[in-house]
């Protein structure tokens, strides 16, 4: 029999006006790394979602000319 690995489920309730610790920390990062860090989670949840990286797809046309 294999063995299961079991995880703990974990409700912690805070008030809104406790200091969680993130909140101080986004709040110490520049603008610059907070973006920096979002395109991070989203680049992450688009691999992990999708399984790729989302981008414009490239649509070749060739269009014939009437002669002049």
């Amino acid at each position: 029999m294999e063995d299961k690995i079991k995880i703990a489920k974990v409700v912690m309730k805070r008030s809104l006006h406790d200091d969680a610790g993130d909140i101080h920390f986004w709040k110490t990062q520049t603008p610059q790394a907070r973006i920096e860090a979002l395109e991070q989670i989203r680049s992450e949840y688009h691999q992990w979602r999708y399984g790729a990286q989302p981008g414009f797809t490239r649509v070749y046309k060739i269009t014939k000319r009437p002669a002049r």
